[in-house]
């Protein structure tokens, strides 16, 4: 019965999270072209939702199959793929949710701030990015491909594992390297976001108090599109903090507990795709918003 819950829980989030996603992106696409002035932050979110997409595909399907029952649908080959773009997809939502929250702080800094300096020059400049986040967790990733086996190779693995997948045993010195340096990645990229994030809340808060001058001088006033996307953009990194310390903190259970927790490891499983989920239905849901801010079409739909 249990497995039963889980199968259809992860059939649900996996379903909706993909066809959100693809719903968003498709969005996106159709207007890239026709908006020049915001076309860097539409990048990004397309590359975040995208993201969203490859982590969903190469951690939900397999988890979604497994839950059902199937054994052993992917060979060697095709766990080192799945894992090794579940990590790589994992790396790359923390960069690029660092970097849309600093072009969104960017865009809503006033014109004197020492933030315009970093804003992009070109559409070029966030793919150059792009690709470099691209390169750095890739390589981050690239012990995957040696530590990653079918679990069916390790038939001791079977009765123990509901995964289908096995990580192999690694050298302590390969361990601790790989680690260190996605240790500095998130912690660096997240205090980046964590910096950003705490700039736009300055900047909203000194908006707001603004809103409520206008509004007692009877003056009739309506937000402009950045800060309404300031603050979808805003929701999306507290959501995204929250969601990855939690699972940090199950980590840390699940690594310090003596006693097998299947519950615990389930729920840290779903946390794991629990934003690429919700993320697009944030932005579903503010889309007035953001599509007022980035396309024309926001102002044809008023």
């Amino acid at each position: 019965m249990y497995f039963h819950i889980i199968s259809t829980i992860w059939a649900m989030l996996t379903g909706l999270g993909i066809s959100g996603n693809t719903s968003v992106f498709v969005t996106y696409m159709c207007n890239l072209g026709q908006d020049t002035k915001n076309k860097s932050i539409q990048l990004i979110l397309m590359h975040f939702i995208f993201t969203n997409t490859l982590m969903l595909v190469s951690k939900g399907v397999p988890k979604t199959i497994a839950a059902f029952g199937v054994r052993n649908f992917l060979d060697d080959i095709g766990c080192k793929i799945i894992c090794y773009l579940e990590r790589v997809a994992r790396g790359l939502s923390i960069c690029t949710s660092a970097l849309l929250t600093v072009v969104q702080a960017v865009t809503i800094s006033p014109r004197r701030s020492g933030w315009r300096k970093l804003k992009p020059r070109s559409a070029w400049c966030i793919l150059l990015l792009l690709l470099s986040f691209w390169g750095l967790n890739c390589l981050i990733a690239t012990n995957l491909l040696y530590s990653i086996t079918n679990v069916s190779m390790n038939s001791s693995q079977i009765n123990n594992s509901e995964s289908y997948c096995y990580f192999l045993p690694e050298s302590e010195n390969v361990k601790w390297i790989f680690l260190t340096c996605m240790v500095l990645r998130d912690a660096v990229f997240q205090g980046v976001m964590s910096g950003a994030s705490g700039y736009m809340v300055c900047v909203l808060h000194k908006h707001h108090q603004q809103v409520l001058h206008l509004q007692n001088s009877k003056f009739l006033y309506t937000a402009p599109p950045e800060i309404k996307a300031a603050q979808s953009v805003l929701l999306l990194m507290l959501g995204f903090l929250l969601f990855y310390w939690i699972d940090c903190l199950l980590s840390l259970f699940i690594s310090s507990s003596i006693v097998f927790q299947s519950t615990v490891i389930s729920a840290r499983e779903f946390l794991a795709v629990g934003y690429a989920v919700l993320s697009p239905f944030v932005l579903i849901h503010r889309e007035g918003h953001l599509g007022h801010c980035w396309s024309p079409c926001g102002t044809e739909r008023q």
